[in-house]
């Protein structure tokens, strides 16, 4: 490691990680926890020597998670609050494409990211070039692409949507410029569930994300059979099958809301393994089952990365100035839009009647 740091358990690190200890000790094990102390108490030293903030993705594992995350949640929420803190770096705990959004909203401030390697399937399904050759093939309708998308592709996009504002966003859409279709992407499944929540015409395209494609109705139907008080929760960027069985549907942090205030006695989140891992230290009183996929791009960041970037500076994320610029005024439309009037949720009613989308 840089700088020859000792990564000793010593007592000065016991002390200083205790409180973190006490709520992860149920998810870490002794043994683990003795080896990630040491560099769990040097990143928050160096957070508060270099000011920086760290952003740490639901799906990171519980030590980056919980141990060293500043603001932790969904990518673009990490992104706004980044925007809104006076740290002069940030360290994205996450993939590219989240890195480049915060880059983004914060032009000034220097983002890092551990692992350059850390990358997407679906934000790599498209690309600027083919947004535009699509806005060619249909003239005059607007484009809605979900934030899991490069800097480039949100150049080219009217208005950013997330999996919770969806719907909302492409019915603004439709209105705003006056058309019965809009074109949604790049994520196929999430494109298809909206489509069943709206009556506006969806255009797709053939972008997954490998981690919810790999659920499907067998999967959910065997939970239900060996684990019949579970309730299960499904991200709609899985098939529109899974979503036909589920018992709730929705983003990362509306399942997150779910547990905590519902607080089901068992609970099944159909998403990235470490989104259990994580909301479980927090719902006490829940059980979860854990089906696991994991996501092997999230999973490049450590906190051995962490570390390393923060003391070196290295893997800056840059973004060019002109496409920055027009990328953020896709994003920045979404966040100017009024608040959903309801909480974010799939209906599963509409969910299980089949509407067509046109796949580009």
């Amino acid at each position: 490691m840089a700088d020859g740091f000792q990564f000793a358990f010593t007592p000065e690190v016991d002390k200083a990680t205790q409180p973190l200890w006490e709520k992860v000790k149920g998810h870490i094990t002794p043994m683990e926890w003795r080896l990630q102390a040491p560099l769990i108490a040097e990143i928050n030293r160096l957070k508060r020597d270099k000011n920086a903030v760290i952003l740490a993705h639901n799906y990171m594992t519980p030590e980056i998670f919980h141990g060293v995350g500043d603001y932790v949640g969904d990518s673009l929420g990490l992104a706004k609050e980044a925007a809104k803190s006076d740290a002069k770096i940030i360290v994205q705990a996450g993939v590219h494409f989240m890195a480049e959004t915060s880059k983004i909203l914060s032009p000034d401030k220097t983002v890092l990211i551990p692992d350059l390697r850390a990358g997407c399937s679906l934000a790599s399904s498209i690309t600027g070039a083919d947004v535009r050759l699509i806005k060619q093939r249909y003239p005059g309708l607007p484009v809605v692409t979900y934030v899991n998308t490069t800097a480039d592709v949100k150049a080219e996009t009217d208005v950013c949507c997330t999996s919770a504002n969806a719907v909302q966003v492409v019915e603004h859409v439709a209105r705003e410029w006056g058309v019965d279709r809009v074109i949604l992407i790049p994520d196929e499944f999430l494109a298809r569930n909206v489509a069943r929540q709206t009556t506006v015409g969806i255009i797709a395209w053939k972008g997954r994300c490998e981690v919810h494609e790999r659920f499907n109705a067998a999967d959910i139907l065997e939970l239900k059979a060996a684990y019949p008080d579970a309730q299960i929760l499904a991200h709609p960027e899985c098939p529109t099958e899974v979503l036909e069985v589920a018992d709730f549907a929705g983003s990362t942090a509306a399942m997150n809301d779910y547990v905590l205030t519902k607080k089901p006695k068992q609970v099944v989140l159909i998403t990235e393994c470490s989104m259990a891992d994580n909301v479980a230290i927090d719902a006490i009183e829940t059980e979860f089952v854990r089906p696991c996929n994991l996501c092997p791009h999230m999973k490049r960041i450590s906190l051995e990365n962490i570390y390393e970037a923060l003391v070196k500076n290295q893997h800056e994320v840059l973004v060019d100035p002109d496409i920055a610029e027009r990328a953020r005024l896709s994003v920045q439309r979404m966040i100017d839009l009024p608040p959903p009037l309801v909480p974010a949720r799939y209906d599963l009613i509409k969910a299980r009647h089949h509407v067509d989308v046109e796949l580009i």
